[in-house]
């Protein structure tokens, strides 16, 4: 395992490396590791990293502590709404999927404790979340004067559908693992402690599959999200020139005949 250092003297955002595995961690647990303006940056900074690096097939997203986030630090974030905070430039990503480039590599979540907010929208914008079962959940803008910026008006609907996530979005109010798992916002709820290990499991079988077919995967769901079943199957055959002259899909193919386990090198 390596770590790469972080520019920041306070690292909000820790960075570590496991073979093909990106280990991003939220770090500020005395502040149940609401997001400030650094904090958000150094989240992007990650992200943008990982996503740039060619040995990184999956990354895996947990925080450090008890709790996952309290959502937004608003005291710290007040004066800086319009000052960028959440603006991000086409080479970098930003963790909510709203702004900036499109990640193209895929994002586990561990969820633990306190999940409000922005970590359900960081959950919405990710592939695979596993939940703590002692997660307590709310979308709270609403009781706070605001609405929800980081994708819950779109992808919590989608996730849940209209009638089953307004009652939630509308009230602000909370609910717990089961009924995220109801509504289709994580993937597995686990026993509380066990979060992090089976989230790093589902990584690891990731980062086994051919990552030039993982990550063709991955921009075809995305367009399927973003712009619509239609444009999604219309654009499908656009990525099978390169994958199936690639060297791990000869190397898929060997594997099958010869009954073994494949070993892809993403070329």
């Amino acid at each position: 395992m390596t770590t790469e250092s972080n520019n920041s003297t306070d690292k909000r955002i820790t960075y570590e490396t496991d073979g093909y595995i990106c280990l991003i961690g939220l770090n500020r647990a005395d502040k149940r590791n609401a997001f400030d303006s650094h904090m958000i940056q150094q989240l992007s900074e990650a992200l943008t990293h990982y996503d740039n690096d060619d040995n990184l097939r999956c990354a895996l997203i947990f925080a450090h502590g008890e709790h996952f986030t309290a959502g937004l630090d608003l005291m710290e974030l007040q004066d800086k709404w319009d000052k960028g905070a959440f603006e991000f430039n086409d080479d970098e990503i930003d963790p909510w999927g709203i702004s900036g480039k499109l990640r193209t590599k895929p994002i586990v979540v561990a969820v633990q404790g306190t999940c409000f907010t922005a970590g359900i929208e960081l959950m919405l914008n990710s592939d695979v979340v596993i939940a703590s079962d002692n997660c307590n959940f709310a979308q709270m803008e609403v009781q706070r004067g605001i609405m929800p910026f980081g994708g819950a008006t779109v992808r919590f609907i989608q996730a849940a559908g209209w009638q089953k996530a307004m009652p939630y979005l509308l009230t602000g109010k909370a609910f717990d693992a089961q009924t995220a798992d109801r509504l289709n916002l994580v993937s597995e709820v686990v026993a509380n402690g066990e979060e992090y290990e089976r989230a790093l499991t589902i990584a690891q079988e990731i980062c086994q599959a051919a990552p030039l077919g993982v990550q063709g995967l991955l921009s075809s769901a995305q367009d399927a999200s973003r712009n619509g079943a239609a444009s999604a199957i219309a654009n499908i055959h656009s990525y099978l020139p390169p994958l199936f002259h690639s060297e791990d899909a000869r190397e898929g193919a060997m594997a099958m005949v010869e009954r073994r386990a494949a070993d892809f090198k993403g070329r």
